[in-house]
C-alpha cells in the first residue's frame, strides 16, 4: 500500500517551475500518466520546448522536489518525450500540412542585423533538437545562401504532374531562397507582384516535410513581402529585431503597429548590437546606446526577447557561411543565441496551449 497518493505528487510538482514557459510543470501540462505502485512512481515528462540540457535539469528539479516533499518515496520512473504544440489553423494546414508553427523575423529598418539573428535562431532551435526551416523572404537582397555557406541548388521533383522542390539543407535547417535559383551577381529586377508570387511558391511548391518551426527572415520595412506572407498565412506572430539607438527603435515601433494592424501577434523584441565588448581590454563599450530595446518593448507591451552583442566573430561567421553558434558552439555568444531561441519557443508554446490545465491520468 501506498504511503502517499496523487495529491501529494501533483503538489509537490507544483513546486517545479517549466523553463521558458512561466508556469509550473503541472499547469503547463508537461506530466501524463501518473502510476503509483506501493512506495514507487511513474510517470511521463512530455516537454514543450526542445532542448537537452534543459530536459536534464528539469528531470533533476523534479525528481529533487518529489524526495524533498515526499516521505518514504521509493523509485521515480519517469519517461521523457518531446511534442512542441502547434498552431491550431485549417488554413495554415492546407498551406504548409506538415508545419506545426511560423513565425517571422522582420525590421522596420535595414543594417540591424535581421538576417544573422534569423540564422543564428533558427540553427540554434536545430541544435537543440527541433526540426526547423528557414525561408529567405528578401526576395531582391537574398543572403542566406552566403550566410549558411551553401551553394547547391534545390532538387525538383513531379509530383501529380506538378514541379515541387526540396528544400536545400545544412546545420540540420531546410533552406529555401531565391538566391539559390539566380546568378549570385545577378539582380532581381522584379516588381512587387512577382516578388510577392515568389514568396507564395516557396509555401506551396517546397516540400517543407515536416517542421516544428518555419522562420521566415523578411526584408527590412513594411511593404509588399510582409503584407503578403500576414494575408497568405495565419503566423504564429514576429519577431521584431532592433538595434538600441532611437532611430533604429523608430523603425520598429512602425514595423510593430504595422503588424498589429494585420492582426499578427508580436512575439517579441530582440535587441541586436546591443554593446561591444573590447578583445584587448574587455571593456563594455555601448555603441549604439543601451536598454532601448527593453524601453521600447515596456511601452509598446510585447515581450523582450534578449540583448545579443556586437560582436567580430559573429560577423565573420556570417561572411565565411557558419553561423556563429556553429562556428563557435561553446562560446558566450553561442550560449546567448541559445537562450533566446529557447524565449522564442516558450513563447509559442505557451500560445499554443489552451487555457485549461489538461487532464492528467493517474492509477493507483
Amino acid at each position: 500500500m501506498s504511503v502517499y497518493n496523487e495529491n501529494d505528487v501533483l503538489n509537490a510538482l507544483r513546486l517545479v517551475p517549466a523553463p521558458y514557459l512561466e508556469m509550473d510543470v503541472v499547469s503547463a501540462g508537461l506530466l501524463k500518466e501518473i502510476t503509483i505502485n506501493g512506495p514507487d512512481v511513474s510517470f511521463t515528462l512530455e516537454h514543450k520546448i526542445p532542448g537537452k540540457q534543459i530536459h536534464e535539469r528539469l528531470e533533476a528539479e523534479i525528481r529533487e522536489a518529489l524526495r524533498k516533499h515526499i516521505p518514504g518515496l521509493g523509485a521515480v520512473d519517469m519517461l521523457q518525450g518531446v511534442n512542441i504544440p502547434g498552431q491550431d489553423s485549417p488554413q495554415k494546414s492546407a498551406i504548409l500540412p506538415g508545419v506545426r508553427n511560423t513565425i517571422a523575423i522582420a525590421s522596420g529598418k535595414g543594417g540591424v542585423g535581421k538576417s544573422t539573428v534569423a540564422v543564428n535562431l533558427a540553427v540554434a532551435l536545430a541544435q537543440n533538437g527541433a526540426r526547423v526551416g528557414l525561408i529567405d523572404g528578401d526576395i531582391y537582397g537574398p543572403s542566406l545562401p552566403l550566410m549558411m555557406g551553401i551553394q547547391e541548388q534545390p532538387r525538383a521533383y513531379q509530383e501529380d504532374g506538378k514541379t515541387r522542390l526540396l528544400p536545400c539543407e545544412k546545420f540540420g535547417v531546410k533552406v529555401m531562397s531565391i538566391g539559390f535559383l539566380v546568378d549570385a551577381d545577378s539582380a532581381v529586377i522584379w516588381r512587387g507582384p512577382m516578388a510577392s508570387g515568389a514568396l507564395k511558391q516557396f509555401l506551396t511548391d517546397v516540400d517543407w516535410g515536416e517542421l516544428d518551426y518555419l522562420i521566415f527572415d523578411l526584408p527590412p520595412g513594411t511593404g509588399d513581402i510582409q503584407l503578403t506572407l500576414s494575408q497568405t498565412l495565419p503566423l504564429n506572430g514576429v519577431v521584431i529585431v532592433t538595434t538600441p539607438q532611437d532611430v533604429s527603435l523608430a523603425d520598429a515601433r512602425k514595423g510593430v503597429r504595422m503588424f498589429e494592424k494585420v492582426s499578427v501577434p508580436i512575439l517579441g523584441i530582440v535587441e541586436n548590437m546591443s554593446y561591444y565588448i573590447c578583445t584587448h581590454c574587455g571593456e563594455r563599450d555601448n555603441i549604439f546606446s543601451t536598454g532601448g530595446g527593453l524601453a521600447a518593448a515596456n511601452e509598446m507591451n510585447v515581450g523582450f526577447l534578449g540583448e545579443i552583442p556586437l560582436l567580430t566573430r559573429v560577423r565573420e561567421g556570417g561572411d565565411v557561411g557558419t553561423p556563429i553558434v556553429m562556428l563557435e558552439p561553446e562560446s558566450e555568444i553561442a550560449a546567448t543565441f541559445s537562450t533566446v531561441s529557447l524565449s522564442l519557443a516558450g513563447q509559442i508554446a505557451r500560445r499554443n496551449m489552451t487555457s485549461s490545465v489538461p487532464k492528467i491520468n493517474i492509477s493507483l
